[in-house]
């Protein structure tokens, strides 16, 4: 997918703005529940949980014996839909699933509730309903081959082949179905399905997005991240391994391997940015890393000055390590605007012109005449980070100095992240001097790959022939390649 058009029906209510505009995106988090009374509405928490992953649009379905399946879509944010009695009472049920979206594959320019998952497809042995995090990197292959087999297609999303692989397949349950559709699947995937009695979870063999598996009292749940559990009281019991599927029922949960094993490439990124730092990812806290992650690049980029500030929110845990290693004081230069949401109505083109004042503002009276360091989670375009230094400098600052908690961003991600094209990333085309001088501030440093690993638990740095995470945003060395993109013309970096 790509990012939602102008015209888009979503965006025309609920405008991007353009500091978010410049931050890479998560495609969406996924979230399922099984033996719990009004199941729909724990969902509705836990999207409500994972909201950063997609505030695009959201869908539940939910089966109750009574009823049969159940289902909801809706634009915009969890907390203006799915909070709604009147529609959280057509969702019975002791069973549902819920996602929630921001758009990375499908045809841009037409976004329609049609896209908004979950999707649902009616077999001979029952319903099933199915939710996913990623990305298909040879859906179009497989798109076209179905079509041409007869398969008729409802909507722009790559997810969508899965329910058409499981229809085309022999296999007499849901479950063999779908590992058998997911055999065909390239890229990446974490997907939480419900049958009429089953929740199922599956994660794709490099495990590039995460999810969990939590239990509540008799139920169980599966989600996106850690977070979610919490805001249901859910006790988190383990994350679903890569390449393995759950299947939970009244009985209990079944776990099966049904793809080749392969080495584990989680995405790196999702400790750097996507994921709550309040979340658990392979067993380390979020925020902490983030942490560590500032701590490595102070002693990689130390600069003389009097202030380190985060720009909020996602560079606070890296500016309060990289403060605590040199010694300079943490303070919040930056001050964000909790209440400039998208459903803010910019009304003249002169406030459009606003841009980044709108959600941030600078704390003019702790910068004037300080030699400040500005602690970002990452440079995309540099748009923004332009914008920031200009506020920054006009608030009387003596001299800017970036500090990026990720390495340099110069390759397009294709397993379930909206990123520009690779020309329009400014590392793809940039030396590091060069973004500095673009940016036209004192000093940018980013965090080397190695200071990332080690931030992350690799005390080593990053194994260059085996590495052990995904990292393609950074090094360009997809896990799996991206047939699609290829078929289209994108170059992969050349060995060396």
């Amino acid at each position: 997918m790509r990012a939602t058009p102008p015209n888009d029906p979503f965006e025309d209510r609920y405008p991007r703005h353009p500091f978010d505009d410049d931050k890479l995106h998560e495609e969406c988090g996924v979230f399922g529940v099984i033996g719990m009374a009004e199941a729909a509405n724990f969902v509705a928490l836990g999207l409500h949980a994972l909201q950063h992953r997609g505030q695009e649009a959201g869908g539940i379905i939910s089966h109750a014996p009574e009823t049969g399946f159940n289902e909801a879509r809706r634009f915009g944010y969890v907390r203006d839909n799915f909070t709604k009695q009147s529609l959280m009472e057509t969702l019975p049920g002791e069973l549902a699933i819920g996602h929630v979206r921001y758009s990375t594959s499908g045809t841009k320019g037409n976004t329609q509730i049609r896209d908004v998952q979950p999707f649902f497809g009616e077999f001979a042995m029952g319903g099933a309903a199915i939710a996913h995090n990623g990305n298909i990197t040879n859906a179009d292959s497989l798109r076209r081959e179905l079509i041409e087999r007869g398969s008729i297609f409802q909507s722009s999303s790559d997810s969508e082949c899965i329910i058409h692989l499981m229809a085309r397949s022999l296999q007499r349950n849901i479950p063999e179905r779908m590992k058998d559709a997911l055999r065909r699947v390239e890229g990446a995937f974490s997907i939480v399905a419900m049958t009429r009695t089953k929740l199922i979870g599956v994660r794709d063999p490099l495990g590039v997005r995460p999810l969990v598996l939590g239990k509540i009292g008799d139920g169980w749940a599966l989600s996106s991240e850690t977070c979610a559990l919490d805001i249901i009281g859910a006790e988190f019991v383990r994350e679903i391994k890569p390449g393995e599927m759950v299947v939970i029922n009244k009985d209990g949960l079944e776990s099966f391997r049904p793809f080749e094993k392969k080495r584990a490439r989680f995405c790196i990124f999702e400790h750097v940015y996507f994921s709550r730092p309040d979340s658990i990812l392979g067993g380390q806290s979020v925020y902490t890393t983030r942490r560590q992650i500032g701590v490595e690049l102070a002693r990689e980029a130390p600069v003389e000055a009097d202030l380190v500030c985060p720009v909020p929110d996602s560079g606070t845990p890296a500016a309060i390590g990289y403060s605590q290693e040199s010694g300079i004081p943490y303070a919040m230069g930056i001050i964000r605007n909790q209440y400039m949401g998208r459903t803010f109505i910019e009304p003249t083109e002169q406030i459009r012109n606003m841009g980044v004042r709108l959600k941030l503002n600078v704390n003019r009276a702790l910068i004037k005449g300080k030699r400040v360091i500005l602690v970002d989670d990452s440079v995309v375009r540099g748009t923004t980070s332009r914008k920031i230094k200009e506020m920054v400098l006009d608030a009387g600052a003596a001299e800017v100095h970036f500090r990026i908690a990720s390495p340099p961003t110069a390759w397009p991600c294709f397993y379930g992240v909206d990123t520009p094209q690779r020309e329009k990333l400014l590392a793809a085309t940039m030396s590091e001097d060069e973004m500095r001088d673009h940016l036209e501030v004192d000093s940018l440093k980013f965090i080397s790959l190695d200071g990332l690993y080690r931030a992350v638990g690799e005390a080593e740095g990053r194994n260059a022939k085996k590495p052990q995470y995904c990292d393609a945003c950074f090094s360009g060395e997809y896990p799996v390649e991206p047939a699609d993109m290829i078929e289209k013309g994108f170059m992969l970096k050349a060995a060396e």
